[in-house]
């Protein structure tokens, strides 16, 4: 449907080849709009970190550049690229138990094919008191349309399960498993994960991303312009059927 508005540098390339992971991280550089809500994104998750010495570890870490944010980062990815340390599994960390004072990730969380599986993952290898910190799709009246018309990834709200069949490590996903999980399903969060609490959710965004064209489409708005539409989506009806959320787990 918007094959026409394609990122000419990601048109002809699969979502699961680690060249497109390269290539969107220029893409965000080139990009001033977009780029300007990474740093928005960056900075609230590296304001939210407890304090400790403990490593923090980024999942999905391959197009971005969280790691300026925060000094010594684990950053990784699901397959080998540029940029990232490890490359894992999130449904199975290899880090020691209570090892970690955050997890965080951009626009990640819906594509681990088992969210309980890495639910219980965080909550073995986080320390007492720590984070996971997420920015992740979030569903409105709006964004119901958006990620159901106008969006590639597979979107799902009323699907049963936390789980999706494993496709492609990128390429498969449900837009709308954070909501499921912390908003819909949160009694059943809270039986399952016993170990973890939710502090916060912050649902923003209903225009500024849409207009960015994110990762995936061509930039519909000038960099100039984005503190306007910033005033524009704050207030306080439009907040209300933002695109994403902004999501805090603690570890009790």
């Amino acid at each position: 449907m918007l094959g026409w508005l394609r990122h000419p540098l990601t048109r002809s390339l699969d979502l699961d080849d680690p060249r497109t992971t390269v290539l969107r991280r220029c893409i965000i550089h080139s990009k001033p709009f977009l780029e300007k809500i990474y740093l928005e994104w960056y900075g609230w998750v590296a304001s939210r970190l407890p304090g400790g010495a403990s490593p923090v570890v980024e999942l999905g870490s391959g197009a971005g550049f969280l790691d300026s944010f925060i000094p010594g980062l684990v950053t990784t990815e699901v397959l080998r690229c540029p940029f990232v340390r490890v490359a894992l599994d999130g449904c199975a960390l290899p880090f020691p138990g209570s090892s970690l004072r955050a997890l965080v990730m951009v626009d990640v969380f819906h594509h681990v094919p088992d969210a309980k599986a890495f639910l219980r993952e965080a909550s073995r290898c986080l320390e007492p008191g720590g984070r996971i910190l997420m920015v992740e799709p979030w569903v409105t009246a709006w964004s119901r349309f958006v990620y159901a018309r106008l969006h590639h990834e597979p979107f799902d709200p009323g699907a049963e399960s936390w789980s999706f069949p494993a496709s492609g490590p990128l390429s498969g996903a449900n837009s709308a498993l954070p909501w499921i999980v912390f908003q819909r399903d949160r009694a059943l969060f809270q039986e399952r994960c016993p170990g973890l609490a939710i502090e916060s959710i912050a649902v923003e965004r209903p225009l500024t991303y849409l207009l960015s064209g994110g990762v995936s489409l061509r930039s519909l708005m000038p960099g100039l312009t984005y503190g306007c539409w910033r005033i524009l989506e704050e207030m306080s009806m439009l907040r209300k059927l933002g695109m994403f959320a902004r999501i805090e787990v603690r570890k009790v």
